[in-house]
């Protein structure tokens, strides 16, 4: 094989991927041992390579092994050819179908041979059809014989990309080939005449593509997260990266070598880890790792082929992100030994300090407890495991104490990690300095209670209501006001506390809750800024008789004769016992009737019966009084009147209807009266009623004025009658409806006749308005009229309306409109005046004579 590098090839030394042959320095390509030849062809892989800028070049070289040489010794002829040219000679050709003649002169056939495989580079620049092998039988030298291939990539998809000239059996590839895409091809070679007969049998072709490094390593995941323990020893696992190459992993286009590129940060040290270049394990190379100081590592990795070439190889990275975990390693510790506090003395429950203690570990292992060596004050933790808040347990006084000493101690919850040799706690000395400030007065007896009499006059002292100022060193002044008195009764000295009444205490008002009243005072002093405080006083009212008994009912009814119906009384008292019964029923003896009608049974010490003492008394209403006294010291007495109606009752001792009415103050003669009203009243209405109905039934029934048989014309429906006027209240109709006589138009000339006058000749029928016309039939018979008046000989064009309804019977007066209007003298009209007052008017024009 010849090879140039433009540099006289010195130090180029040459390999092959097959350890049968051997390449000395001078290209020539030699067997390394006496082997006998598997096959009819051989491809190998040379290599050539320059160990100063390691550069690598690669060439296939084919051998075709003729039938001589497997009895005439070895002496393989080779052909070199360059990567990327595959075009073969005449001496590439393969005679799969050989044939061999027996001494007796008779052919027999020997069994095929078997194909090597063939092989071609992927990603061929072309050009394009390139020659791959020519296929042909040596009975081609007697007959036609026709080449074909079939398989995947000829007549199979992917289509043609193997391509075989039918007479030469020369084999193309006819596009570059991707040995990711598909690795290898099996096609069957055949061999038929011209008329299509199969020659020799088909011959199995195995093409295999050459893989090229032409894919970068891929990682699974662009970043990768993991952890590892703080303090962990070297060579503590943390995790695996992993990159696929899609090339050949047999070969080392596809062998995937790792390395670390950068770790951020480089703290304690730039090589914290080291990876495995074959698997991609992640461990730790050094000690170190103090998740206080670095809580993360980023570290970059590359993964590159070709065994981890860097100069041949391609590469890619990936991320690793590495987190280092806490271990409980350092215990808790204050940053101070001391600490001086001031704060207020009335603080209660309050926060003291924020005290902040140095303690490196995080959640979990830092939280701690905290315990006081003092009673009076407690621990917090309220912003988080780093910080912890002391307050007072309870209130501190500065006239009691005015500073504390206190012993903080802090502890781990979390034992400490093993190895570690330190105390587990830390203690600190706190001093907490009380500062004065003002506080509010407070009264000792909160709520103060007190007792006495109701009624007390105004202006009486009840009691002294003070306050204590609690700042004893300060001198102030304490002053009194009230917050709340409901009633206004009292009132307080502003300087001494003292209370007395404004008015005078009633135990009986509505502000008096359980016989106690409740008032708060307050108390401020004249501190900077002031404070002030409040009390309450209770006043309990003892109860004295200061109020009479009320009598109850106020009302009661009973029968006009005596008989087991009476009147249960009894009285009512705002005092409480011993002020109120048994109480003591008695009527007055002026005026005398009272007693002499009336009668008091005592039934116990709060209830009496009232009833009649006489056989009989008249209905009505009676005001009785009757005096009630209450048992208290001294009595009280009240005379209260009861109104008693007396009515007579029925057998049941129950008042009658009549009777009800006549206890209530009425006679019988102003009851007549009353039931005489009320017949009239209904009377009037019952007429009012009928006369509207005999109106709306005579609106109804009224007929028509003319009669539609007599008089064809139209006429104006008659819907109401309101009156034309004062004269013509009153007229007579029937002139209008029975004329005297009609000569005056049947005896006139023939042709000769008024325009506007009727033609004497047969009448049509008109349609026959219904008595109660239906709102669906008005339009038919409107339409009906109409078209009757327009097929009649006789109806106008004289000067008056089309008939399209009727509203009248029986009439037989000619028509109107032959009056003559001039002033001949031949017509009499006379006979208006006998019509009535509505042709008054016309009368007076032409019945008037020769004067008018």
């Amino acid at each position: 094989v010849k090879f140039n590098n433009c540099a006289g090839n010195k130090g180029v030394r040459y390999e092959t991927n097959s350890l049968d042959f051997k390449v000395r320095t001078d290209g020539t390509m030699y067997a390394a041992h006496q082997l006998q030849m598997p096959s009819k062809q051989l491809i190998l892989m040379v290599t050539a390579w320059d160990p100063q800028t390691l550069g690598r070049w690669e060439a296939i070289v084919r051998f075709l092994v003729a039938e001589k040489s497997q009895h005439n010794g070895h002496k393989p002829k080779g052909r070199k050819t360059v990567p990327g040219e595959l075009a073969q000679q005449q001496s590439d050709t393969l005679l799969p179908w050989r044939q061999h003649h027996s001494a007796n002169g008779l052919r027999r056939q020997k069994r095929d041979w078997v194909i090597p495989p063939i092989n071609v580079p992927e990603n061929s620049r072309g050009p394009f059809p390139q020659q791959l092998v020519r296929i042909r039988s040596d009975k081609d030298k007697e007959i036609h014989i026709r080449y074909s291939i079939t398989g995947v990539g000829a007549d199979q998809p992917p289509m043609e990309v193997f391509s075989i000239d039918p007479v030469s059996g020369r084999m193309y590839v006819t596009r570059p080939m991707d040995r990711e895409e598909r690795a290898s091809y099996h096609l069957r070679a055949h061999a038929v005449d011209m008329n299509g007969n199969k020659v020799e049998n088909p011959i199995d072709l195995y093409i295999y593509v050459i893989d090229m490094n032409d894919n970068r390593p891929e990682f699974i995941n662009q970043v990768y997260n993991g952890s590892v323990d703080e303090g962990s020893k070297p060579g503590t696992y943390v995790m695996t990266v992993t990159a696929n190459d899609a090339d050949d992993s047999t070969t080392a286009n596809g062998m995937v070598r790792y390395r670390i590129v950068t770790q951020t940060p480089q703290s304690p040290s730039q090589n914290m880890f080291t990876i495995n270049s074959e698997t991609g394990d992640i461990v730790t190379v050094a000690a170190g790792l103090d998740r206080e100081k670095v809580q993360q590592y980023i570290v970059i990795v590359q993964a590159t082929d070709m065994e981890g070439n860097l100069n041949y190889g391609l590469s890619n990275t990936a991320t690793a992100i590495i987190t280092v975990t806490d271990v409980n390693d350092n215990p808790p510790e204050f940053t101070t030994s001391t600490v001086s506090i001031n704060t207020s003395a009335h603080l209660l429950h309050n926060r003291v300090a924020w005290q902040q203690k140095a303690v490196r570990d995080g959640t979990p292992h830092a939280t701690c407890t905290c315990e006081l060596a003092h009673s009076h004050f407690g621990s917090s933790q309220p912003g988080g495991p780093r910080e912890k808040m002391q307050h007072f347990a309870g209130a501190v006084d500065y006239e009691m104490n005015r500073a504390f000493m206190l012993t903080v101690m802090v502890s781990n919850q979390a034992p400490l990690a093993s190895g570690i040799q330190m105390s587990f706690q830390s203690t600190a000395g706190v001093t907490i300095s009380v500062t004065d400030v003002n506080e509010a007065p407070y009264f000792p007896t909160n709520h103060k209670l007190i007792r006495l009499e109701e009624g007390v006059p105004m202006g009486t002292v009840l009691t002294t209501f003070s306050a204590v100022d609690p700042d004893r060193f300060m001198q102030q002044a304490v002053r009194y006001s009230k917050l709340s008195d409901p009633a206004n009764w009292l009132n307080i000295n502003a300087t001494n506390g003292q209370i007395t009444t404004a008015a005078v205490l009633d135990r009986e008002s509505d502000y008096i809750k359980n016989n106690v009243y409740e008032a708060t005072f307050l108390a401020a002093d004249n501190g900077i800024p002031p404070a002030s405080g409040t009390g309450t006083l209770q006043i309990y009212l003892i109860d004295i008789n200061d109020n009479a008994p009320e009598l109850l009912p106020k009302e009661a009814q009973i029968c006009e004769k005596p008989n087991l119906n009476v009147i249960n009384i009894t009285a009512a008292d705002a005092d409480i016992d011993p002020n109120v019964g048994p109480f003591v029923f008695e009527l007055p003896s002026v005026p005398s009737a009272v007693r002499k009608n009336w009668t008091i049974t005592r039934l116990n010490g709060d209830y009496a019966q009232l009833s009649l003492r006489i056989m009989y008394l008249e209905a009505g209403v009676y005001d009785v009084p009757i005096i009630v006294t209450d048992s208290g010291n001294p009595p009280l007495y009240n005379t209260s009147v009861i109104k008693v109606k007396v009515c007579p009752c029925d057998e049941n001792g129950d008042c009658t209807t009549v009777g009800a009415v006549a206890a209530a103050g009425l006679g019988t003669g102003a009851i007549i009266a009353i039931l005489i009203c009320i017949i009239i009243l209904l009377t009037m209405v019952l007429l009012f009623v009928v006369w509207m109905k005999r109106r709306e039934k005579e609106r109804h029934t009224k007929q028509l004025l003319i009669d539609p048989e007599d008089d064809v014309r139209d006429n104006i429906l008659k819907y109401d009658e309101e009156g034309g006027g004062e004269e013509d209240q009153d007229y007579d109709l029937s002139q209008l409806q029975q004329p005297e006589t009609v000569d005056h138009v049947l005896n006139k000339t023939p042709g000769v006749r008024r325009v506007d006058e009727r033609p004497i000749g047969a009448e049509p029928q008109y349609p026959i308005r219904p008595v109660i016309p239906h709102p669906g039939d008005i339009g038919d018979f409107i339409n009906e009229g109409l078209r009757a008046a327009d097929n009649d000989p006789t109806a106008p064009p004289y000067d008056s309306l089309l008939v399209f309804d009727y509203e009248g019977s029986g009439s037989t007066a000619g028509s109107v409109s032959s009056l003559n209007s001039s002033s001949s003298g031949d017509q009499d009209y006379d006979y208006l005046n006998d019509w009535g007052p509505r042709f008054k008017k016309l009368a007076d024009m032409y019945g008037g004579g020769e004067e008018d």
